[in-house]
């Protein structure tokens, strides 16, 4: 058995997808461009390298991290790909976290 092995089937889907979310938004650029897109009741087409102040090819990489997890939508208009949050997946994805991890009773009293 090699140990360095992830054995992510051990876990519920669930658990794999809060995983995959908590993995994806933890950048501080995918943080920011989510929080654009929030911001924004449309689509962004192209402000985003100047919004966030990185190269397209950065801010590529991190919106492929975000559509992977289905948080992103882009459609191609002409030379440009326009993305805009996903809310169904967002608020799906976000419930998760809550429920699994934030609603978790917390320790009356320290624990250690």
């Amino acid at each position: 058995m090699n140990m360095g092995t992830t054995k992510t089937s051990i876990f519920s889907r669930e658990v794999n997808e809060v995983s995959a979310f908590a993995k994806a938004i933890s950048h501080p650029a995918r943080v920011a461009i989510i929080q654009h897109l929030l911001n924004r009741e449309t689509c962004v087409c192209g402000d985003l390298v100047d919004e966030i102040g990185l190269a397209q090819a950065t801010i590529s990489q991190h919106l492929k991290a975000l559509k992977q997890i289905g948080i992103l939508k882009g459609t191609v208009e002409g030379t440009s790909t326009c993305y805009c949050m996903n809310m169904e997946r967002w608020n799906e994805l976000r419930n998760q976290l809550e429920s699994q991890l934030l609603g978790i009773a917390h320790c009356s009293t320290d624990c250690c």
